[in-house]
């Protein structure tokens, strides 16, 4: 038998069946082929979205038709840039390049044609590549505006984001198949993240007046070239199909299944657990002495010293990470750019209370451990209540500095008044509240009840779920985002309102964590 590395470079064996007999094969004896009913309920249902979306969409269509301020332009392109490189980014970290797990256990490691094997998987990428490239030209267009001839800009910017899209997923597809254009593709995400940087300072600000008023042939030329070099790369990427290594394509193929597992079940908890454990299994790890506890803490060593031990493993996996935690400081920048393009005050509050909580979120992974599986943190003799208020320090720390660090970003692009950033750090108990109340959440409820709108059916499991702890983070920091939406002359009323909310809902979540008796030390 041929191996399959060497069938799927391109030779073909006459005794090896077909890709395509192969899967007619199982779809035999799977489930029924589709009819003609199933055609004309999916073009119907195709043509229902479109008749729901095609108002909306010519409205915000009609609203680009201008000229945009010169402040804004920087700051429109900047989130554009990094859209596109958060897009990259998940493509290269996805695969992109994979099957669905069941068949990727057999049929990889069989003597197909592994280019013919892995061609719907390429056609669904580059499907994927023009929706995103679709949004990605609209975004284009609503940052650089449309002076004149809206018509024939909004074609050239479609034209340019489908083209920088295809290019870049197949540029996503060469970085599995080489080490060198896996290179090429990091380059790539460097130089968008500098650009980014270098329009939201200003300084390109000559350069994006110019792409703005640009002729229409410039234009046209300009989406050519860049749709030459799409082609380019997605012919080298079908080509580099049958190069892939096997182990990147099980490797792939296997988180993309967790992935759909994880989807179908809602329990997008089952991620976070899929991440983590990917990214310390293959590394060894060094222990550290606990440091000492302060002099002043001496007297109460005996009570302080157990639940801060079981919280330091937090602060070591964050110290562990230094690239992470440099990526969460550099993306408190964020709200001052999404304020330079012109958001609203009450979405920008929002924006850095979900910004804070996601930065609190990440670290509470001992609590969500801990809820996971509470017969081994009653193993560790420290009652419920102190060892989560210990890990709720971390989080605090982190949501309130990032919190804090977004909005003195804002007021100093001018989005807010001075001193704002107080807000920040006095949200950080609700943040740590809220945070420590979705670590402790469990799955989704599928036997909730659905509820029927206008609409259409609404199901209230996994809306519970995804409230569970946002609403306390948001009831807790209510004064900080009320303020920071109507921007009172005053705000000390609404300093000391903060406080005090933030302190009540983390205690809230203090309190109602009960001791148990057979967690406590002195319970033998």
């Amino acid at each position: 038998m041929t191996h399959p590395d060497a069938a799927g470079a391109g030779g073909d064996v006459p005794s090896v069946p077909s890709v395509r007999a192969v899967r007619a094969f199982v779809r035999a004896r799977g489930r029924a082929p589709a009819g003609l009913i199933d055609r004309y309920v999916s073009v119907f249902g195709l043509c229902m979205l479109a008749a729901v979306l095609g108002q909306p969409l010519s409205t915000v269509l009609a609203g680009l038709e201008g000229a945009v301020a010169p402040g804004r332009t920087g700051a429109g392109i900047a989130l554009v840039l990094l859209a596109f490189a958060g897009c990259l980014a998940v493509a290269r970290m996805a695969g992109p390049v994979m099957m669905p797990a069941a068949e990727a256990s057999w049929l990889l490691m069989s003597p197909l044609n592994r280019r013919h094997l892995l061609g719907r998987t390429g056609r669904v990428l580059m499907v994927v590549a023009l929706v995103a490239g679709l949004l990605l030209g609209l975004g284009l267009l609503a940052a650089l505006g449309a002076p004149g001839d809206l018509v024939w800009r909004l074609l050239g910017a479609l034209a340019l984001g489908v083209a920088a899209s295809v290019a870049g997923m197949a540029l996503a597809m060469l970085s599995q198949a080489s080490q060198t254009w896996h290179v090429w593709l990091t380059g790539v995400l460097a130089a968008l993240l500098v650009l980014a940087v270098v329009a939201v300072s200003g300084q390109a600000r000559t350069v994006l007046a110019a792409a703005a008023n640009a002729p229409l042939p410039a234009l046209a030329a300009t989406a050519s070239a860049m749709a030459a070099l799409a082609a380019v790369l997605a012919r080298r990427a079908w080509k580099a199909l049958a190069t892939i290594p096997t182990r990147l394509l099980l490797t792939a193929s296997t988180r993309a299944g967790h992935v759909a597992d994880a989807a179908v079940t809602l329990d997008p908890g089952a991620l976070t657990w899929i991440a983590e454990d990917n990214h310390w299994r293959a590394r060894k790890l060094s222990s550290r002495r606990w440091p000492a506890l302060p002099a002043p803490l001496a007297p109460a060593r005996p009570r302080l010293a157990a639940p801060l031990a079981l919280a330091w493993s937090d602060w070591v996996r964050l110290g562990r990470r230094p690239w992470r935690l440099a990526a969460t400081v550099a993306s408190a920048a964020l709200p001052a750019v999404f304020a330079q393009a012109g958001g609203a005050p009450v979405a920008l509050a929002l924006a850095v209370l979900g910004g804070g909580l996601a930065v609190a979120a990440s670290g509470t992974s001992g609590a969500r451990r801990d809820a996971d599986n509470p017969a081994l943190a009653r193993l560790a003799g420290v009652g419920r209540r102190p060892a989560l208020a210990a890990r709720a320090l971390l989080p605090a720390l982190l949501g309130g500095t990032w919190a804090a660090l977004a909005l003195a970003g804002v007021a100093a692009a001018g989005g807010l008044p001075p001193g704002t950033w107080w807000f920040g750090l006095l949200s950080a108990p609700a943040l740590a509240a809220g945070a420590l109340r979705m670590a402790r959440r469990g799955p989704v409820d599928h036997s909730m009840p659905v509820i029927d709108t206008p609409g259409g059916a609404i199901p209230t499991g996994p809306v519970m779920w995804a409230a569970t702890g946002a609403d306390l983070a948001l009831i807790g920091s209510l004064p900080a985002v009320v303020a920071l939406a109507t921007g009172p002359a005053e705000p000390g009323a609404f300093l000391a309102a903060q406080a005090l909310t933030g302190l009540t809902a983390l205690a809230s979540v203090l309190l109602r964590s009960r001791p148990d008796a057979r967690s406590r030390p002195d319970a033998r």
